[in-house]
């Protein structure tokens, strides 16, 4: 059944958003092949490919979220991130469906919403 996701996605500048995961995302970054990183933090990996001429994020609107990441401290890791300079697209907050959650989009304009269940 299924474990532990993995992401993949386009970038337009590989350094530069290797450098955004590392520094303000807190992961940590392993070079692949040419052109391809694995970023990584705790079971969290995401897989970014260097695509110059790819469609800008910003350009997909919605459907620029490409992951919802469950964490066993939001609280602490929403601070740790806006420590780092993290852009947040959605402010820390208890939801009515059970999970408190924040959203942060990253250089490229993808956006990654981070939650944890409400005990």
């Amino acid at each position: 059944m299924l474990k532990h996701p993995r992401y993949v996605l386009a970038v337009r500048d590989l350094a530069c958003s290797s450098a955004h995961y590392r520094d303000v995302l807190g992961f940590t970054v392993h070079d692949l092949a040419p052109g391809w990183a694995w970023l990584e933090r705790d079971a969290c990996i995401v897989m970014a490919g260097e695509c110059p001429n790819a469609i800008a994020p910003a350009d997909l609107g919605d459907h620029s979220y490409f992951a919802y990441v469950e964490v066993s401290d939001v609280d602490t890791l929403h601070a740790e991130l806006a420590t780092r300079g993290a852009e947040f697209i959605k402010p820390l907050r208890s939801e009515p469906w059970g999970m408190r959650e924040f959203g942060v989009r990253t250089v490229d304009g993808h956006r990654m919403m981070f939650g944890q269940p409400i005990a």
